[in-house]
């Protein structure tokens, strides 16, 4: 696979928080619950999102938003609409000051009308907001994460294909027997679809090894350390793969990449073990053979230098 196949093929929803929101102006709600990633689908209005740091982006009716955390974010009928409601992790509702919000403006299965609602058809100015979270980091590949910007937004006219954006708001007012499965894997492939389109785009500044997988030296070996992560590479076998000398391949990778060959190789090994230490079935030993590390200690060592901390305590605080 590609290594955006790859790292997308990581991408699964345990129990995702679905939520379908209809706001009537004025308004404004900052979400602080620290979820590591998160995808809004404009339904109706034209609602601006404000990240932590950064402009205000205006949104409209088939835009996409994907924030990642843990930084707060604010969406709202205008900038200057003062915050009324916070979520905190739970996710709870407070005011901006901190005191808890009743549950009394609920309607519907996993719906929430700030107000009250005066007509459906968007005629009072209201917006309506498809809501997607995943809970755990263990959920999103680490090195995906790393790879997006705070805050990312895909136009209707650039992206995914509709129904999946239909078939998630259907799904998320049902309440029917396996619905959390649904949701999650509702979710999952509306993100995918998602990040495939943002990748894809002139202007998203996607990472280095994206924009190098059709390089036909580096993306070669990019798709061989993806692929097989646990296999003794070295610059001499990758470069025999790639059908190049060792001074071509470590000279263009590092052009493309940033870094050298094996650099990037102990990155990627570092980062698919952390996913890989939220498994709860997953020793340390077996994660180490997994990423290419002979022994337990060895990535011990490895992980320590990269991340600061033991496999051990990293797993215990995930």
């Amino acid at each position: 696979m590609d290594p955006l196949s790859i790292l997308l093929d990581g991408v699964r929803a345990r129990g995702a928080f679905v939520l379908r929101t209809v706001q009537n102006p004025p308004w404004s709600v900052q979400v602080r619950d620290r979820a590591p990633l998160s995808v809004v689908a404009i339904l109706r209005g034209m609602p601006w999102v404000v990240p932590s740091t950064g402009d205000a982006v205006r949104l409209g009716a088939g835009d996409i938003a994907i924030m990642r955390g843990p930084d707060a974010f604010t969406f709202a009928d205008n900038p200057r609409t003062p915050i009324q409601v916070v979520i905190q992790p739970g996710p709870r509702r407070t005011t901006s000051a901190g005191t808890e919000l009743p549950e009394v403006a609920d309607m519907g299965v996993r719906t929430w009308v700030n107000g009250v609602r005066t007509c459906d058809d968007g005629a009072d100015g209201s917006s309506v907001l498809l809501i997607g979270k995943y809970r755990g980091r263990g959920e999103i590949a680490t090195h995906l994460l790393s790879a997006l910007p705070p805050l990312l937004v895909i136009p209707r006219a650039a992206h995914v294909e509709s129904a999946l954006v239909s078939l998630l708001a259907e799904e998320t007012v049902r309440n029917e027997p396996g619905q959390d499965l649904v949701l999650d894997r509702s979710l999952d492939l509306l993100l995918v679809a998602s990040l495939r389109a943002w990748f894809s785009r002139p202007d998203a500044e996607a990472p280095a090894w994206y924009r190098a997988n059709g390089d036909p030296v580096v993306g070669t070996a990019l798709r061989l350390i993806h692929g097989h992560p646990g296999h003794p590479w070295t610059v001499a076998a990758l470069a025999g793969r790639t059908g190049v000398s060792r001074a071509t391949l470590a000279r263009r990778f590092t052009d493309l990449i940033g870094m050298p060959p094996m650099a990037y190789l102990a990155e990627w090994r570092i980062d698919l073990a952390a996913d890989l230490l939220r498994e709860p079935d997953a020793t340390i030993d077996s994660v180490a053979h997994q990423v290419g590390y002979g022994s337990a200690f060895a990535l011990s060592t490895a992980f320590k230098r990269a991340r600061g901390i033991s496999p051990q305590r990293y797993r215990d605080r995930t």
